[in-house]
């Protein structure tokens, strides 16, 4: 019988993981593939043999891979934004809101700036060590277009009222369509943000691709 070969696409779909990670496994030799013309193609018995063969360590990874690839739907290289100016936290909230307009994600900055505000003036999101995970107090699927997470560095840190009394500089907004969305999402933002190492990765990157890798590399503390 001849061999049945699978796309990257295709592989990704079955293991339900991103294009990246299956470029990575190719790239390791974790099952077989081919060259068909210009694309790359998977023995799709090799991936089967592979996957009928996991160690308890080996499923674990891909468990934590699958998680990181559904947090990478919401959290996209374009989402991120540094070193902006604010000079309070009201300032930081309307410039992560225009943010949010200028990307697509909502139609009407002034409409976000009121609802995170709303929720603000409840009680503050800063969660301490610097980082706030700035969100709406209620979900509104129909006002966000696409399911997304903000990342946000201020040159200066700002007061936030956090329970720490430490001044904010990292913020995460969420802009998220249902409970289980936005759920996932802090738990994963507050398992990466519990290790030092992390939160100084998110205050010493350069640049937009180096935070969007710190977010979704299997972090140490998941493993």
């Amino acid at each position: 019988m001849a061999k049945k070969f699978l796309s990257k696409a295709d592989a990704a779909k079955k293991l339900k993981v991103s294009d990246r990670v299956i470029q990575e496994m190719i790239a390791t030799g974790v099952f077989e593939s081919k060259l068909v013309g210009k694309n790359v193609k998977i023995d799709e018995d090799s991936l089967n043999e592979w996957l009928e063969n996991l160690n308890e360590t080996d499923e674990k990874m891909l468990a934590l891979k699958r998680v990181i690839c559904h947090f990478e739907e919401y959290m996209r290289p374009e989402n991120v934004f540094l070193d902006f100016s604010a000079e309070n936290k009201y300032d930081a909230i309307r410039i992560l809101s225009e943010k949010a307009k200028d990307l697509k994600l909502v139609r009407d900055a002034r409409w976000l700036y009121e609802v995170v505000v709303a929720r603000e003036e409840l009680i503050s999101t800063a969660i301490g060590n610097g980082v706030a995970l700035l969100h709406p107090r209620h979900l509104h699927p129909s006002k966000i277009k696409t399911p997304s997470i903000l990342f946000g560095r201020s040159v200066e840190p700002v007061d936030f009222d956090a329970p720490d009394n430490k001044p904010v500089n990292i913020f995460f907004m969420l802009l998220l369509h249902n409970d289980k969305q936005h759920l996932f999402s802090l738990s994963y933002i507050s398992k990466l943000i519990m290790n030092s190492e992390n939160l100084a990765s998110f205050t010493s990157a350069i640049d937009a691709t180096e935070i969007h890798k710190a977010l979704t590399v299997v972090p140490e503390q998941l493993k």
